[in-house]
Order: structure tokens, then C-alpha cells, then sequence
């Protein structure tokens, strides 16, 4: 008999494509996905359960279908998603708690696969060149999505040490990056000129979301304990991503990135908007240490860094033809409120 696999968060994109992945696999007998509303796409094989992780009902679907291994996907970083601030650290964080409380009490579970992020370090100056996954964020987050998979990370691992008849694997996935998902760095790279930030050349590091599929799909089925970041090979600086796009590129001081004025002038050109996390990773960037990955997890991503970001380019449209002090003014305009703007 093959695994009986739980995922959370099935009607999002991710929790959607893992579910629908697994359930093709011969050593999986079958795929249960809940979520709080039915999903658009079709999932397939996978047998659709209507339920709220913040309730303690998940523990009947855990216990009534004999699952053994739990993926938790569904720890959302964007606020938009839910409604607000206030829904989304409910979500993240309270339902992580109630799902992590419903495995505690499911003597046949044998695995729980978390996706977290590469988030947990934050982005600062003072980082090292590459993070490890015993190290810490040297300017810890604040709040927003990255305070709150610190928050679920501290959850997971508490219920480690209460469930030591368990393996639990934590993925912290580098900055995912595809031609046909939308995100905060997809919208950014797909200005025209891009505005990077003045004074500084963040270094990139990149995850294409096909292998951020496969990954949980390999930790579900390898059961592995620990933590693992997960990331291609490769770091570029900035600058050599925006050229490698074959993107023009524009210097802007971090105030006309930060402000609303100017994020609005972009939202023209499809930009969502960016939180202080997204922009200090835009000034300083951040590179993983993947070593574990390889050696310990066994997982190897298909693309490098610099592979995702050429698959990306395919759904870029033309540069549009914007001199690059013209737009620089117009960003400066947007940021400090002109009226011309």
C-alpha cells in the first residue's frame, strides 16, 4: 500500500500543482488536499476536503483517512491573499498551530513536510555571502511574512521535539521565479527600465517554481529530517540579472523605491507594490548554502540560477523604449508627490 498524503492549501497555485504531481506517483496511494474554499483548476486524482486548518475539525480528516504524511503549503506571503495583515498572520501562524496540534494527536502519522522560506533571514548588510542553515537572521524581520514563518519554524520545531517518533522537513526555498507565475520579483523584472536601487548591487539567487514543486514532492517521498535550504546553483549581482533579462536599468535612490507615490506610478506597468521585506532584499539580496540539500536531502534542482532567470525571459514583452533620464525623473516625480506626475 502506498502513502496517504494531506496538503494544505490546494486552492493556491502551489498546493494546487504539488497535489495534483504527487497523486501521478506509483509509490502514493492517494492525495487528500483541503483548503478553506474549492479549488478553480482541476486537481485531478486528488480527493478535495472542504476544511479550515485554524479548526480542530482537521484532526477528523487526518484520523478518518489513516494519513501518514502531512505537506503544509499553505503559509501565504502576501496579505492581499486574505483580506489583510490581520487574516494573514491568522492564517500563517494560528493555523499552522491548529494543524501542527491536529498531527500531535495522530498516532499514525509518520511525516510532515513544512515549505517555510528563505525569508527566516531576513536582509541586511551585515549578512554573510552565503546563509547555512544553522545560522540566523543578522537583522531579525519585523513582521509581515517573514516574522511569521519565523514564527511557524519556531512551532514546527517544538512539535519535532514533542513527536520524536516523527520526520519533519523544513524547506526554506530561495526566491522563486517562472514564466507563468506572478510575484512581487516577476512584476519588478518585468519594468521597463527597471529601477534598481542606487548605491547598491543585490545579489540574486533563484529557485524556478518548477523545482519548488519537485522538492516537496521529493521530501514527502524521502522522508528526511531537518532543514534544509533549498536554491539554484549560481548568485549574480543585480545588475548582471536586469542585463541577462535584456532589460534597460535605471539607478533610484531607495526613497523613490520605498514610497507609495512612485509604487503606484509603477502599478501601470503591473507592479503590485512592494513590502519592506521585498525591498531590503532588493537593496542587499541574500545567497543560501545549499550543501545540506545536495548531500543530506539528496534533492538537485534542475535549473541554476541563471537557467530559471533565462526561462522567465520568454514571457517578457519588448523593452519599451524610455530614456533612462526621462524615467529616472518620472520615478523621482511619482515618490516625492509632483503634480506633473
Amino acid at each position: 500500500m502506498g502513502r496517504i498524503i494531506l496538503v494544505t492549501g490546494v486552492s493556491n497555485d502551489l498546493g494546487g500543482r504539488f497535489a495534483r504531481r504527487i497523486a501521478s506517483d506509483p509509490e502514493v496511494d492517494r492525495v487528500i488536499g483541503v483548503d478553506v474554499v474549492p479549488p478553480r483548476r482541476d486537481l485531478g486524482a486528488v480527493r478535495f476536503v472542504r476544511a479550515d486548518i485554524r479548526n480542530p475539525v482537521i484532526a477528523k480528516v487526518i484520523a478518518g483517512e489513516d494519513v501518514d504524511t502531512v505537506v503544509h503549503t499553505s503559509v501565504v506571503a502576501s496579505a492581499g491573499q486574505l483580506g489583510g495583515r490581520t487574516s494573514m498572520k491568522e492564517h500563517n501562524v494560528i493555523g499552522t498551530m491548529q494543524l501542527l496540534a491536529a498531527c500531535q494527536r495522530a498516532p499514525g502519522l509518520e511525516r510532515l513536510v513544512v515549505k517555510s522560506s528563505a525569508e527566516v533571514y531576513g536582509a541586511s548588510n551585515r549578512d554573510p555571502a552565503m546563509f547555512t542553515e544553522e545560522m540566523s537572521a543578522r537583522r531579525q524581520p519585523r513582521g509581515g511574512y517573514g516574522k511569521d514563518v519565523l514564527e511557524v519554524e519556531g512551532y514546527v520545531r517544538g512539535f519535532s521535539r514533542r513527536r520524536p517518533d516523527m520526520t519533519v522537513t523544513l524547506l526554506r526555498n530561495a526566491t522563486t521565479l517562472s514564466s507563468y507565475t506572478r510575484s512581487p520579483l516577476a512584476d519588478y523584472f518585468r519594468l521597463s527600465p527597471v529601477p534598481k536601487v542606487l548605491g547598491y548591487d543585490a545579489r540574486v539567487q533563484l529557485l524556478h517554481y518548477d523545482d519548488l514543486v519537485a522538492v516537496l514532492h521529493h521530501a514527502a517521498l524521502a522522508g528526511v529530517h531537518g532543514t534544509f535550504n533549498v536554491a539554484g546553483d549560481g548568485v549574480l549581482a543585480m545588475s548582471q540579472a536586469i542585463r541577462k533579462l535584456g532589460r534597460g536599468m535605471v539607478p533610484v535612490p531607495a526613497l523613490a523605491m520605498a514610497t507609495a507615490g512612485t509604487l503606484v506610478r509603477q502599478a501601470r506597468l503591473g507592479l503590485s507594490g512592494f513590502s519592506s521585506e521585498q525591498l531590503q532584499l532588493l537593496t542587499y539580496g541574500r545567497g543560501l548554502d545549499t550543501t545540506r540539500m545536495r548531500a543530506v536531502l539528496g534533492f538537485e534542482p534542475r535549473y541554476t540560477t541563471e537557467q530559471a532567470l533565462t526561462e522567465f525571459a520568454t514571457s517578457l514583452p519588448r523593452p519599451l523604449a524610455t530614456h533612462p533620464v526621462l524615467a529616472a525623473d518620472q520615478l523621482l516625480s511619482g515618490a516625492l508627490g509632483s503634480p506633473h506626475g
